[in-house]
């Protein structure tokens, strides 16, 4: 039965979202509008081409994947704003491919995902277009009946802390030179401070700064299997900063013989510095491991409250320009 509508019933807006619903799903085009703050970094168009979008988790050596042939476009996108969240980016784009009829196949986040093996598993624009944290990230896999075939996109999100990071690949039809996403007006911001911004001040001013929420197993030179904050704010600023270099510099108190100590310090910042590479995705050739036993206290280790200051891991920058 025909939907009849008089022209007084609707205002200008409403009549244009009612045409784009009734239009055939081969008439659309699809358009995402991301954050007023958001840029294009880097774009790759192959006019003839294919997709293997994955559609499922990695799990030994195995994921799911759906195919798709024709136009493939692959974009990096960055939003300048700090304390982002990867949901708080990827919510709005979701919803607004639900709203044009693309159905979510596959969505995931970090582990959830596979993590190092899944990441790893696609193509990914490289940086400093398009960062991935390892320990952060999600992942949303999209399709869309155009009619004659399918249309395929997919989302990957990161982050640092002070930008978003959003990769958009999409395979079917030709756009005939139609953009597949855009930006809005409307910046995204949080209320968060800037941590990274601070963390940058204190190393180039001071030349160091403590990683304070460190914590080791006990009795031992390993890393806490836990997320630490102060590794993510000091591997985005190797991320921003591709020219700087630090030492990573282990302290103890004043217990034990120097040689065991200094042997002790180095272990914990060569244990730091191995985090750092594997789960924040910082750059190896920026770092190095240092230890200093106790020759360094910031206090007197004459008390319990002196000899636990002391014990700690300090970031020193080393570059000289």
């Amino acid at each position: 039965m025909p939907i009849m509508i008089r022209r007084g019933d609707l205002n200008l807006t409403q009549i244009a979202a009612l045409t784009f619903l009734l239009l055939p799903a081969t008439a659309r085009a699809m358009t995402l509008e991301f954050p007023g703050n958001t840029y294009l970094k880097a774009e790759q168009i192959e006019p003839v081409g294919s997709y293997a979008m994955p559609a499922g988790q990695w799990i030994q050596g195995n994921m799911a994947i759906l195919e798709g042939e024709g136009e493939v476009t692959r974009q990096a996108w960055r939003i300048d704003a700090s304390g982002l969240t990867t949901l708080q980016i990827l919510t709005p784009l979701r919803d607004q491919l639900a709203d044009q009829g693309f159905e979510v196949v596959f969505a995931c986040e970090t582990e959830g995902c596979g993590g190092f093996d899944f990441r790893f598993a696609q193509a990914v624009i490289p940086a400093p277009d398009m960062h991935v944290d390892l320990g952060d990230f999600r992942y949303l896999a999209a399709r869309r009946n155009t009619g004659s075939e399918n249309e395929l996109l997919s989302l990957l999100v990161s982050r640092t802390s002070r930008a978003g990071f959003v990769q958009v690949t999409r395979v079917g039809p030709p756009t005939q030179g139609q953009a597949i996403a855009q930006t809005g007006a409307q910046a995204l911001r949080t209320s968060g401070a800037e941590t990274t911004g601070d963390f940058a001040e204190m190393l180039e001013h001071d030349g160091h700064v403590v990683l304070s929420d460190l914590t080791f197993e006990t009795g031992s030179a390993q890393l806490a299997d836990a997320p630490f904050s102060s590794l993510l704010t000091l591997a985005d600023y190797l991320f921003m900063n591709p020219d700087r270099s630090v030492a990573l510099v282990g302290h103890t108190d004043s217990e034990g013989a120097l040689d065991g100590n200094i042997a002790l310090s180095k272990w914990r910042a060569g244990s730091v510095l191995e985090r750092l590479v594997s789960d924040y995705g910082a750059s190896r050739a920026q770092l190095q491991a240092e230890g200093m036993g106790f020759l360094a206290p910031v206090q007197s280790n004459l008390t319990p409250e002196g000899r636990e200051a002391n014990r700690r891991v300090e970031v020193i920058l080393t570059s000289t320009d």
